[in-house]
């Protein structure tokens, strides 16, 4: 790495490197490689933005058309590059190049900033996103299936919650789920989450488990949370709101144990379309909080 020293009155460059080595060099005019060591910025850059006409050399060769810049031109190089550091367009450089005031550069960066700030809203959103089905994909690719459990819960999980399902004659899980769906933007609900039905009770579960009470989105900036504790929790194939005969296997499991569940039951898909093609093959996971009173009695 070099620290680069100019003095424009005399057109002198002192380079220092790290061992106290100095060379000088004294030149009037730089070659597009030279110039863009110095300043830093690529040479394939510098010979784009001279045939843009947004900064060009101050000569050329006459016979072989080389590119020749002074060091005059570093304090217009330095604003061309940091605007175009910042996203500004490059026609919108060009103009501010050749007229530029405060108020006016002021008032651009302005709305930069608002634009940025939207830039960085959406890219943490999509963060989330991404974050949220890492984990639940590698959590489906690591569990028994086939097995009905207990499972601890140490960190408290939050969605947005939809509102109440209502349900037309013979209508399951797909019908109020399409409805929402259609207004996921009067919710201000990202459909880039996860997708999950609540429960009122284990009651509600086992009557109507292919209709949901509510459904909810599994969202961190949800409002909704889901408390840490422990859950009996089962896991089942098929399309949204198929789940067999897991109800029934989960109550044969809860009465075995002696175990008295408490609240909402949760229905989430840790692998959903985004995962399989084929819908007979979403991985579902059923979830019902376990009562503090019988913790001791299960095993």
């Amino acid at each position: 790495m070099l620290i680069l020293y100019t003095y424009f009155y005399n057109y002198v460059i002192i380079l220092l490197n790290y061992d106290g080595k100095g060379i000088l060099a004294m030149k009037n005019y730089f070659s597009v490689n030279e110039f863009s060591k110095i300043s830093g910025v690529e040479a394939s850059t510098l010979r784009y933005w001279d045939s843009i006409g947004l900064f060009s050399p101050v000569k050329r060769d006459p016979e072989n058309n080389y590119r020749y810049y002074s060091l005059t031109q570093i304090t217009t190089l330095n604003f061309v590059a940091t605007m175009s550091d910042i996203g500004i367009p490059l026609k919108t450089i060009a103009g501010l190049r050749k007229q530029r005031d405060p108020e006016s550069f002021l008032r651009m960066l302005e709305k930069k900033d608002r634009e940025l700030d939207k830039e960085l809203h959406d890219l943490h959103k999509r963060a989330s996103i991404i974050h949220t089905r890492q984990e639940m994909i590698r959590h489906g690719l690591n569990i028994d299936e086939d097995k009905i459990s207990i499972v601890s819960r140490d960190v408290e999980w939050t969605a947005t919650l939809w509102p109440r399902n209502e349900y037309k004659e013979d209508e399951t899980f797909i019908g109020p789920l399409t409805r929402f769906v259609n207004q996921a933007e009067e919710y201000r609900i990202n459909l880039g989450f996860p997708i999950g039905g609540r429960y009122d009770d284990m009651e509600s579960f086992l009557k109507t488990p292919a209709r949901p009470d509510n459904f909810f989105s599994i969202d961190p900036s949800g409002v909704n949370v889901r408390r840490t504790g422990e859950y009996v929790t089962g896991y089942a194939r098929g399309m949204y709101g198929e789940i067999g005969d897991l109800p029934e296997r989960m109550m044969k499991y809860i009465e075995e144990h002696n175990i008295k569940t408490a609240g909402h039951v949760y229905l989430i898909y840790p692998h959903d379309e985004a995962c399989y093609q084929e819908p007979e093959l979403y991985l579902a996971q059923v979830m019902v909080a376990v009562s503090k009173k019988s913790r001791s009695k299960a095993t």
